[in-house]
């Protein structure tokens, strides 16, 4: 059997991770959830990590679950995680004097807030694609669980721009965080989803 990880391994960077930085998966990450997954941390500390996968699209809309906002133009849900994915979480670029009770993760990127004002918010039209992002369940580490993940070579650390991250949809964000880190990660980015293929 052929160990693509030994062809393709790079380390990890040294980048540490912290709020509103992004988890890049290495290419040998073949946890359904996680394979080519980016994850935006809403959270770090000593104690956990939380944060959300930014690019796997469900096949699932917001107003499925909640029926009045059947009006509203259809807004796709994303995985989020492993963790509690019966719980609706959201991150947006909306400004905290209109939806109330959020915390900020970034530049221009919050976490969180009332949702009775989002639903409002998309009654009246407001325009939802790269305002706002929804999820069905988190990621989450515990103590110092993500740090051994890194130092293990699963995730890369680095920063997006928060419009590039609420836009996100599928591997081609991928491949593109891994791009932008230069060599030689733009060798994972190259690493095809199922090498036994070709």
């Amino acid at each position: 059997m052929t160990h693509y990880g030994d062809i393709f391994k790079v380390r990890h960077n040294n980048l540490r991770p912290g709020k509103g930085r992004i988890l890049i998966s290495e290419p040998f990450l073949w946890d359904t959830c996680f394979h080519r997954s980016v994850i935006l941390l809403i959270e770090h500390g000593a104690k956990r990590s939380m944060g959300f996968v930014v690019n796997k699209r469900m096949n699932v809309c917001l107003h499925n679950f909640f029926p009045e906002l059947k009006q509203a133009p259809s807004i796709y849900l994303y995985r989020g995680g492993p963790v509690a994915p019966d719980q609706l979480f959201f991150i947006h670029s909306i400004k905290p004097d209109i939806i109330p009770d959020t915390t900020q993760i970034g530049d221009n990127l919050y976490f969180g807030g009332d949702f009775e004002v989002v639903k409002n918010y998309l009654l009246e039209g407001n325009p939802a694609e790269g305002r706002v992002k929804f999820f069905l369940g988190y990621s989450g580490w515990e103590g110092n669980q993500l740090y051994d993940e890194i130092v293990q070579d699963s995730w890369l650390v680095s920063r997006f721009s928060s419009e590039t991250i609420l836009v996100a949809k599928d591997d081609s964000f991928w491949k593109c965080a891994l791009k932008q880190l230069g060599r030689p990660y733009s060798a994972w980015a190259d690493f095809p989803r199922r090498p036994e293929l070709n």
